[in-house]
């Protein structure tokens, strides 16, 4: 066991490392990111649109279609917000201007994605004529257009500069009118080069990579139970070496998360029932379902730590619980330690496959809702798992059996640990006492 451990401290960390500190995987990670809070905003008003109470829903259905709005502007063009966030980010690693960035590479998005569809007549109460974009070209589906021009607009604009190709205004010129002109040819060589590409060539960018990698989606955060379940190992695997988990997986998975929550909550508001969305394996389906109290479930952990018989791990848990409720367990797992612990690392990874395989099954069965919303991530799992799946007691009854799963298969590991720490605590305090008596 030793020598698997050390194995991975020498041989896979660093790899591990490398992948997740990668320029331009930290770049679509922070990007991605930066988009949650216009999306978590967007679902409470989706899911305050669908409580179930008749007399709640004829109140409002006079304005349901204002109050839909801020979901349309703010899941309903994720992909928009996106490339500006990813461009940013890419354009700050390189000591670019990130503002002139993030904008060149949203012109070449919409160029790329979203074509204005031109009316030449009015349309009674419903259009008039003009040019319009269709809102979907611009939503969660086109993400990975919004990842390829991002990365691709940044990287065309720090060419120019490093071959110093640009418009040089004289010394005094305030710094904003200066970077504007510096990003004239390199902006108009973007522009140039995805206007061809779209529109004289006719290459659908986005169309090309959702038939690509949609396979890849479809097993990774579609309905796939391998999928899920390697999606599940993997990141608690790289806790268990020291790696946030998320971190190294976020580049590769975010997008499809993303993609996947929003085809719920796309199809939820146009009357699918929860019972018949897309996607299962969402990342909320596994924030409520499966990380309860944090990945590796380890409020579970959290709670045989208050009551051990020693004295650290019972001080770590009862430091760790209220934090853990709230599903933050950065305490717990570089405290204990369950980082390169074999005997914590088993069951940290063992038991979230166990509960994902059960919800996963209890879910095609039409036992429990998916999931229809994107909440904060730091509200307690019960809760959190009856709002976004429509308000679903048996959701919310789900999160506490697999709470209670995760326990039983945390126990006996823990009481071997418990173990260790007890022989290890009882021999420093023979060695204190033994000093003391020296002395």
């Amino acid at each position: 066991m030793n020598g698997f451990v050390q194995w991975m401290e020498v041989k896979l960390m660093p790899i591990a490392n490398k992948f997740g500190s990668q320029r331009h995987m930290t770049a679509i990670r922070k990007g991605l990111i930066a988009t949650m809070p216009l999306t978590i905003v967007g679902a409470f008003f989706t899911v305050f649109q669908n409580i179930p109470i008749d007399a709640y829903m004829k109140f409002i259905e006079p304005y349901q279609a204002v109050l839909d709005i801020p979901s349309r502007y703010t899941m309903g063009i994720l992909a928009l917000y996106a490339t500006f966030g990813i461009a940013s980010s890419l354009a700050t690693s390189y000591k670019l201007d990130s503002l002139t960035c993030g904008i060149l590479a949203v012109m070449a998005f919409l160029v790329t994605a979203a074509p204005p569809t031109r009316v030449f007549e009015d349309v009674k109460d419903v259009i008039g004529a003009g040019r319009y974009i269709n809102l979907a070209n611009i939503g969660s589906a086109s993400l990975f257009g919004a990842i390829v021009t991002a990365l691709v607009s940044v990287e065309i604009y720090r060419f120019f500069i490093q071959k110093d190709i640009t418009i040089k205004m004289p010394d005094g010129v305030p710094p904003e009118v200066s970077n504007s002109f510096i990003a004239l040819i390199p902006g108009a060589v973007i522009l140039l080069l995805f206007w061809v590409i779209r529109h004289v060539i006719g290459f659908d960018l986005n169309g090309f990579l959702s038939t690509l990698l949609m396979p890849l989606k479809d097993t990774l955060a579609g309905n796939s139970l391998f999928g899920g379940l390697l999606t599940v190992f993997l990141i608690c695997f790289f806790w268990v070496l020291g790696i946030h988990g998320p971190a190294i997986m976020g580049p590769v998975i975010r997008p499809f998360w993303d993609m996947s929550i929003a085809e719920n909550t796309l199809a939820f508001q146009e009357g699918a029932s929860v019972h018949n969305l897309p996607n299962i394996f969402t990342e909320q389906f596994l924030q409520w379902f499966i990380w309860i109290g944090g990945a590796g479930t380890t409020l579970a952990l959290v709670v045989l730590m208050m009551f051990s018989k020693s004295t650290y791990l019972k001080s770590l848990g009862r430091l760790s619980f209220l934090p853990g409720l709230f599903n933050i367990n950065e305490p717990v797992i570089f405290g204990t330690p369950i980082v390169m612990n074999p005997i914590l690392g088993i069951p940290f990874i063992v038991a979230p496959l166990i509960t994902t395989t059960f919800s996963y099954f209890l879910t095609v069965t039409n036992v429990i809702p998916m999931m229809a919303a994107r909440l904060p991530f730091a509200i307690p799992a019960p809760i959190a798992a009856w709002m976004s799946t429509n308000w679903s007691v048996p959701a919310a009854l789900l999160v506490c059996v697999n709470f209670l799963i995760t326990l039983a298969i945390y126990y006996p590991f823990f009481k071997v640990y418990e173990k260790q720490q007890l022989d290890k605590e009882a021999e420093e305090l023979a060695a204190e006492q033994k000093a003391k008596a020296a002395a």
